[in-house]
């Protein structure tokens, strides 16, 4: 008897529908094909454990099982739920006329109980276009596989309660979730307000237009000044999520399995904060069984790279390529994917390895020696992609000890946004352009383009401080983000001469105004 159930393999964020064939004979092998991992492999001996505890036998017979198609990789243990149907459909313990119907997925405990796959969303989204009933996941899935309109997902405890739903003796409810409700309530609940900061107004207006344009930054200065406090607070000013920008952004979660019980479509911009001692492969994805990244699960938020010298030089440098593509080809011998990774990279660092270089209230020890090599630690071409530098210096103590509360988020937020609708007007019908840090230099060209006074700041600034052609470019970016913040059409002397004030580390004095 031949049997066919249906379910996935996710690889990167594409979906192959994969057809599981189930064949009994007489004999007593069993034989699988279709290119399974040691996971897929592993599967039969929980399949059976799961059979045992809940009442079935194990076919005892030549058991033949294909997984269509042959020649794509297998992994992980979501195929022990399809499989175990098709086995018990083979051996006539269940009806296989509704097996057609329907996609599942799911990884099985011993004593038959679902465990939560990854992958789930972009699985849902399959079985949607593949014109499926429904789908069966793990009940722990079930909230994230919902949100996809036109699709009925059946959320299953357990290997009886899906013989059951297969059967016909038992009825179940798909899983109704109200996306446009819960995605637009979660929007702006944040737990970090910039009302917290004290003082600070030149880097949070230096953030401000980090935020408008989605330029990438970074913070110099002496602990204690509020790099990192300042930077955890950066998402509450961004723009809300689109509903297309959050599926994109779920999906990517969901494949690397960081999405919990409860949640469904994310509906903040992520915020992620790696250690300095994070690998290559840890920050842009890879590995046996190809992953996301740090930089990938970044994708429509921000990246903050704190103590940035203390990183591994090397795992630095592979952050080039995505900064300036926004995407990450990852090709290996058996295996080559693609993630999306459009972030804000922010960044942090000491001016020096004792930190207090150019402190006021503190007396530096480092050699300048020292503190060249430090410096030197991050290459010429990744500062260059890094659109503001800015410098911190700490709080006074009459900023600190003030009782009234800076301005909040919220404020600073409606800004940003009113500065991004100009930017979406102006890009409408250019492709992958949605902010002024987007721009390729014809379009820099073409709205960027400073009036005459302004362009002599420019030619003056670029001679002095010997800048290269990409921060030319860099600076005309910010410059048009300060004039959207501004409301005005036209790029003017005062929106290059603050542009210019954000290339602090490009400047040959720069050691020399510290000291």
């Amino acid at each position: 008897m031949l049997v066919k159930t249906y379910c996935a393999a996710v690889n990167g964020l594409d979906v192959t529908t994969v057809t599981i064939e189930v064949s009994l004979t007489p004999g007593i092998l069993y034989h699988l094909t279709g290119l399974g991992d040691e996971a897929v492999r592993e599967g039969r001996d929980r399949i059976a454990a799961a059979l045992q505890y809940n009442g079935y036998q194990f076919p005892k017979a030549d058991i033949t099982v294909n997984m269509a198609p042959a020649d794509l990789r297998k992994e992980g243990s979501s195929f022990d739920l399809p499989l175990a149907i098709a086995l018990l459909a083979a051996n006539g313990n269940i009806p296989d006329e509704r097996l057609g119907r329907y996609m599942m997925v799911g990884e099985l405990s011993l004593d038959g109980h679902l465990q939560p796959i990854k992958g789930a969303l972009p699985i849902a989204i399959k079985a949607r276009n593949e014109h499926f009933d429904g789908l069966i996941v793990p009940q722990q899935n079930v909230r994230e596989a919902a949100v996809v309109n036109n699709l009925n997902v059946y959320g299953m405890e357990s290997l009886l309660d899906v013989v059951k739903f297969i059967a016909g003796t038992d009825s179940y409810s798909p899983t109704v979730i109200d996306t446009r409700r819960e995605f637009y309530e979660q929007q702006y609940k944040f737990d970090l307000d910039f009302a917290d900061v004290r003082g600070q107004e030149n880097v949070k207006r230096a953030l401000e237009v980090a935020a408008a344009g989605g330029h990438n930054l970074i913070m110099i200065g002496p602990p204690g000044s509020g790099k990192s406090m300042m930077a955890k607070r950066l998402p509450s000013i961004l723009p809300p999520l689109s509903l297309a920008e959050s599926l994109e952004t779920t999906q990517i979660h969901s494949v690397a399995g960081r999405l919990g019980k409860n949640d469904s479509l994310i509906s903040q911009r992520p915020f992620r904060a790696p250690h300095h001692t994070i690998s290559e492969v840890a920050l842009v994805g890879g590995g046996a069984n190809p992953m996301p990244g740090e930089i990938s699960l970044a994708h429509n938020g921000v990246l903050f790279c704190d103590e940035l010298p203390e990183f591994n030089k090397h795992t630095l440098e592979v952050l080039r390529q995505p900064l300036e593509d926004r995407k990450i080809t990852i090709s290996r011998a058996k295996y080559n994917v693609e993630y999306p990774c459009s972030f804000m990279f922010v960044a942090s660092m000491n001016p020096c390895p004792c930190g207090y270089y150019g402190d006021p209230t503190h007396i530096c020890v480092c050699l300048p020696g020292q503190i060249v090599r430090y410096m030197n630690k991050i290459s010429g071409p990744l500062l260059d992609r890094i659109d503001i530098q800015v410098e911190i210096t700490p709080v006074p103590f009459k900023d600190l000890s003030k009782v009234q509360p800076g301005e909040p988020s919220s404020a600073i937020r409606e800004r940003v946004i009113k500065a991004r609708e100009i930017q979406t007007a102006r890009f409408r019908g250019q492709a992958h352009v949605h902010c002024n840090a987007q721009m390729t230099e014809r379009m820099i060209h073409q709205f960027a383009e400073p009036d005459s006074a302004g362009l002599d700041m420019l030619r003056t600034a670029m001679e002095r401080l010997s800048l290269s052609a990409r921060a030319y470019s860099r600076i005309l970016k910010v410059a048009r983000t300060i004039a959207d913040l501004a409301g005005s059409n036209q790029v003017t002397a005062q929106h290059i001469a603050e542009a210019v004030s954000y290339r602090n580390l490009d400047r040959g004095d720069w050691a020399e105004r510290q000291g």
